[in-house]
């Protein structure tokens, strides 16, 4: 998926940053200088038989019983490298985008992110990031919202 186009094919306002190579959502809010609280870390878990795209804060990791309680599932694992790579063939391993519509996925965003007024994520590329509304985004990716994290 080309984020940008499909940015623009929803007329939703972005911005688009350029930065040398980075491969975590702490080190994209280094590079763009905004709190990891605000940037978008999209993380692939399976939740009994479902595949979800949970996006939560960089500065937090999934609690995976939360998550569980949250979707009302039994069981919640990560997905590896393989999968990520096969649910996401255009982009690159560890870039994804924070919309699981386009590849499939039912999106599951985290609370604490869901209060920034804008947020940053990687846009398919380890260079590539996107800052825009958070409200725009919740209109993109009609995302069940749930508190499913703690702070690192």
């Amino acid at each position: 998926m080309d984020v940008e186009q499909f940015l623009r094919d929803a007329g939703v306002e972005f911005q688009r940053c350029e930065h040398p190579a980075a491969y975590t959502a702490q080190e994209v809010a280094a590079e763009e200088h905004v709190s990891g609280d605000a940037v978008a870390k999209p993380v692939v878990v399976r939740a009994d038989e479902e595949t979800l795209l949970c996006v939560l804060p960089a500065s937090r990791k999934i609690d995976l019983g939360k998550l569980a309680k949250a979707v009302k599932a039994k069981h919640c694992t990560l997905v590896d490298e393989a999968e990520l790579a096969r649910l996401f063939p255009d982009v690159e391993v560890g870039a994804e985008p924070p919309f699981g519509k386009p590849y499939g996925l039912r999106t599951v965003v985290d609370a604490h992110l869901a209060g920034h007024e804008r947020i940053t994520f990687t846009a398919g590329t380890h260079r590539t990031a996107i800052q825009m509304k958070y409200s725009d985004y919740a209109k993109l990716v009609e995302a069940t919202v749930a508190d499913f994290s703690v702070h690192l």
